[in-house]
C-alpha cells in the first residue's frame, strides 16, 4: 500500500542480549531485556531453557535476531559480581584452543551453583529511641543498657554481654522494645599481611624477588620460570612476588599439583603473612566452596591457593598467578574439558597484562625451551639455602645386586637402612604402585584377574583385603577360587606395591615405626598434616610412598631415600617417558639431606646404562635435556611440533570401529600434516567404553585446531559415539 506521507507507528523491538548457559550448546542465545533491568556484559542472569530456568552471562557481542513469538526474556539479575572482561575473554580463548565449546568451559567457572544466589542476611538486634510499654526486669534492662548507644549485635554475642538467655532478647524483641535488623555476613577472608617480616633471603634469591616484584609492580604481561634445586627456597621467593601484588591491592592465585598434601606450604605461608589464604581443591565442603567462589568474585580473598581449577574462578583483580611444579602432569585435565593449566595460565596472564611464575627443580622441556629462545625471562637458584648439600646419587644394579628370591630389597639398600635408623635418622622408601601388587593371577592356568570395565588387571589391596580397578574404580573381594581353572588357593600376587614393601619391612625391621603414604591412604588435607607432624616429630622412621611424598616436603632427619624400581616409568608409548621419570626420580631424590645432616640415594634399577639413570647418578642434567631436545626435534614432536589426540569411544565396539575408521578416511592429507592410526587404545576398554585413538601430528606454525574442526564437521559419526579432542596431549592411553 503506497504512503500517504503520514508517520507509521514504530514497531516495539525489545532490547537484546546474548546469554552464554553453563552447557555444551556451541553458542550464546539471544534474549528480551524487560524494562528497567540494565543489563551489561558479565552479569549472571536466569533465563528460560526450554522447560526450565537455568543460569547463564550475559556475553560480549551482537545478539541475533529473533521472531517476536519466538523471543524469550531474562527472567532474574542475580545478586552477584558481574564476570570480568579478562575472565570472558580467558573463557572463549581456552574453549577455541582445546577445541571445546564457550559454554563447557563457563560451567567451570560456575563450578558453585550456590554461590549464585544471595548469603542470607544475619539477624540482629539493635536499640530504639521510644519503645512501647513493657514489662521490665533486671535481665531484659541488662539487654537494653548493653545495646544503648551501641552498634546492633547478633543474639549470641549480645546474650553473653548482658548476662542473660537468648529468650530474653526473643521477648524483648517481640514486645517492640529491640528492633530486629538483617546484617550482611562477616567476612570470611581476612587480608593477608604483605608488610609482615618474611625469611632472610640469600642474595640469589633477593636479586631473583626484587625481579618478581618489580614485574608484578610494571603490571605487564611477563612469563618467568624459576629453577631451582630442591631446598634452595624457592618458595619464600615466589611469595615476594605475592607479598607486592598485595600491597598494591591485587589478588594473587598460586596453583599447586597436589593441593590435598600442601600442610607444609601452607605453613610456610602463615609464617610470611600471618594467615592462611583462601583454598580451592575437591575435598571442600560445599559451603567452603561457596564461600569462597563468591569472597574470590568479590575481591575479598585476596591469595587463593588451589589445584588447576582454581584458574577459572572469578578473579575480581587478579595480579599474579605462580604455577607450583610447573612441570607436574596433574595440571593436565583429561576429562571434559581437556586442558593443560600451565599453559592456561599463561594465556591467563597475557590477557590480563599481569605476569606469571612457573616454578619447578626440573622445569618441563616446553618451559627450558621458551626459556631458551628468550620467551620466558629465566632464574635459577643452583643451590640449596643455608648449606645444605645435594645428596649423592648411587645406582643399584638388581643384575648384580639381587634381592633375596620372593623379595624386592637389594642387599645394599638393606644395608643402608640399617646404618640409617641405627643412627636414629630417617628413612624414605619410594615406590610408584599403590595397593600390595599390580597383577593377581592362577598358578595353575595363568589367568590373570581383570577389571570387567576397563583392559587393565586388577590391584590387590590387602589392606582392605579387596581387588581394585585405578581406572574406573571397580572393586571385588579376592577368590578362593580361580575363575577360569576353579582350582583352589591357586591365585597368587605378582609384582610389589606399598603395602607389600611393608610386608618385608616387619619382616627385616621389626622394630621400627613406618608408616605407608599413597592417595588411597591419605587422601585429605587432615591426614596430610597428621602425616607431616608425626615425621617432623620423629615419630615415624621410614616413609613407604608413591609419588605423593616425592615434592615439597622438607624433613630435617630424612637422609635416606630408597627408589625400589627406578625403571618403571620408562616404559609405553609415552613420549615424556625419560622426561617424566627424570623428573620424578629427581624430585624424590631431593628429600634426603635438606638440613645439616648429609643425604644419600639409591636407585635400584636393571637399566643402569640408561641415561636417565647415568645423568642421576652425574648430576649432568643439562647433557640429557639437550639430547632429549634433540630426540624431539628431529622427531617433531613437542615442543618442537604440535599433537592432538582424538579418542573414539562408545559402548558399542562395532560402532567405535565404524566410526574410527570414518575418521581416517576423512582424515586432513595437507602435506604438512600427518595422522595417525586409527587403532585401539592401549586402554582399550576404559569405565565401560571401548576406546580407538588417532593421533593428528604438525609442525609448529600449523593452525592445528582448525584443521581439526573442519576434519569433523566433514564426518558423519554415529549419535551414541563420543569424540574427544586433546590438543597438546600427556596422556597416550
Amino acid at each position: 500500500m503506497p504512503s500517504n506521507g503520514a508517520s507509521q507507528p514504530k514497531l516495539f523491538e525489545p532490547e537484546l542480549v546474548k546469554v552464554l548457559l553453563p552447557l555444551p550448546l556451541g553458542r550464546a542465545y539471544s534474549y528480551g531485556v524487560p524494562e528497567g533491568l540494565g543489563l551489561q556484559p558479565g552479569d549472571f542472569v536466569r533465563v528460560p531453557l526450554g522447560g526450565r530456568d537455568v543460569t547463564g552471562v550475559v556475553w560480549d557481542g551482537d545478539p541475533d535476531s529473533v521472531p517476536p513469538e519466538k523471543l524469550k526474556s531474562v527472567i532474574a539479575k542475580l545478586p552477584v559480581p558481574p564476570l570480568t572482561e579478562v575472565a570472558r575473554q580467558f573463557i572463549d580463548w581456552v574453549a577455541r584452543y582445546n577445541i571445546a565449546s564457550a559454554g563447557a568451559v563457563l560451567k567451570m567457572t560456575m563450578s558453585v551453583p550456590a554461590a549464585l544466589d544471595a548469603p542470607k542476611p544475619i539477624t540482629a538486634y539493635a536499640a530504639i529511641q521510644d519503645p512501647p510499654d513493657y514489662k521490665s526486669t533486671k535481665s531484659r534492662e541488662r539487654v537494653l543498657e548493653v545495646l544503648r548507644d551501641g552498634p546492633p549485635r547478633i543474639a549470641a554475642e549480645l546474650a553473653r554481654d548482658a548476662a542473660v538467655g537468648t529468650s530474653v532478647i526473643k521477648i524483648l524483641a517481640k514486645a517492640g522494645a529491640i528492633a530486629t535488623v538483617e546484617l550482611p555476613p562477616p567476612p570470611k577472608f581476612a587480608p593477608p599481611d604483605p608488610d609482615a617480616p618474611g625469611p632472610l633471603l640469600s642474595e640469589d634469591q633477593a636479586v631473583i624477588a626484587t625481579a618478581l616484584r618489580d614485574h608484578v609492580t610494571a603490571g605487564e604481561y611477563v612469563v618467568d620460570l624459576l629453577e631451582g634445586v630442591p631446598g634452595a627456597g624457592k618458595t619464600e621467593v615466589y611469595l615476594e612476588a605475592v607479598a607486592e601484588a598485595l600491597r598494591l591491592g591485587h589478588q594473587a592465585l598460586v596453583l599447586l599439583p597436589e593441593i590435598a598434601l600442601s600442610a607444609q606450604w601452607l605453613d610456610r605461608f602463615k609464617a610470611r603473612f600471618g594467615l592462611l589464604p583462601a583454598l580451592w581443591h575437591s575435598d571442600l565442603t560445599g559451603s567452603v566452596r561457596r564461600d569462597t567462589w563468591r569472597a574470590v568474585a568479590s575481591g575479598e580473598a585476596r591469595v587463593i591457593i588451589g589445584a588447576r581449577s582454581a584458574l577459572f574462578l572469578p578473579y575480581r583483580d587478579l595480579g599474579v598467578i605462580v604455577v607450583d611444579e610447573e612441570h607436574d602432569a596433574s595440571f593436565k585435565q583429561e576429562e571434559g574439558v581437556i586442558y593443560n593449566a600451565r599453559d592456561m595460565s599463561v594465556v591467563r596472564a597475557n590477557l590480563g597484562k599481569i605476569p606469571v611464575i612457573l616454578v619447578s627443580a626440573t622445569p618441563s622441556l616446553e618451559s627450558a625451551t621458551n626459556a631458551e629462545r628468550g620467551r620466558y625471562h629465566y632464574h635459577v637458584l643452583p643451590d640449596r639455602h643455608a648449606g645444605a648439600a645435594m645428596p649423592d646419587i648411587d645406582i643399584v644394579d638388581l643384575r648384580v645386586d639381587k634381592p633375596a628370591r620372593g623379595t624386592w630389597l637389594s642387599p645394599s639398600l638393606i644395608s643402608a637402612l640399617t646404618e640409617t635408623f641405627e643412627a636414629g635418622e630417617q628413612a624414605m622408601l619410594f615406590l610408584n604402585r599403590r595397593g600390595y601388587a599390580p597383577l593377581t593371577l592362577c598358578r595353575t592356568c595363568g589367568h590373570r584377574l581383570h577389571c570387567p570395565q576397563c583392559s587393565t588387571w586388577l590391584v590387590e589391596h590387602r589392606l582392605l583385603g579387596r581387588l581394585q580397578c585405578h581406572h574406573c574404580g571397580y572393586g571385588m573381594s579376592l577368590p578362593k577360587h580361580c575363575p577360569s581353572c576353579e582350582k583352589e588357593d591357586t591365585l597368587a600376587a605378582c609384582g610389589p606395591g606399598v603395602e607389600r614393601l611393608a610386608e618385608e619391612i616387619d619382616t627385616l625391621f621389626p622394630d621400627i615405626r613406618y608408616v605407608v603414604a599413597a592417595s588411597d591412604t591419605i587422601w585429605s588435607p587432615g591426614q596430610a598434616a597428621s602425616l607431616v607432624r608425626d615425621i617432623e616429630d620423629r615419630a615415624v622412621d621410614l616413609i613407604i610412598g608413591t609419588q605423593i611424598v616425592a615434592k615439597g616436603y622438607h624433613f630435617p632427619y630424612l637422609t635416606l631415600v630408597g627408589v625400589v624400581d627406578a625403571d618403571l616409568g620408562l616404559s609405553g608409548g609415552d613420549l615424556r617417558a625419560t622426561e617424566r621419570t627424570f623428573q620424578l626420580l629427581y624430585q624424590v631424590a631431593g628429600r634426603a639431606g635438606r638440613a645439616d645432616r648429609p643425604g644419600r640415594v639409591l636407585l635400584q634399577t636393571f637399566m643402569a646404562e640408561h641415561p636417565v639413570m647415568q645423568a642421576l647418578a652425574s648430576g649432568d642434567r643439562k647433557t640429557f635435556l639437550a639430547a632429549e631436545s634433540q630426540d624431539r626435534e628431529e622427531a617433531g614432536m613437542p615442543p618442537f611440533g604440535r599433537l592432538v589426540g582424538v579418542i573414539v569411544s562408545g559402548l558399542d565396539e562395532n560402532e567405535v570401529a565404524a566410526a574410527a575408521r570414518a575418521l581416517g578416511r576423512t582424515a586432513p592429507r595437507d602435506g604438512d600434516i600427518r595422522v595417525l592410526g586409527p587403532a585401539p587404545a592401549p586402554l582399550n576398554l576404559l569405565r565401560g567404553r571401548h576406546r580407538q585413538r588417532l593421533l593428528l601430528k604438525a609442525p609448529r606454525d600449523v593452525n592445528v585446531q582448525a584443521h581439526v574442526r573442519n576434519w569433523i564437521r566433514a564426518t558423519q559419526l554415529p549419535r551414541k559415539v563420543r569424540v574427544q579432542l586433546d590438543v597438546d596431549p600427556y596422556s597416550f592411553l
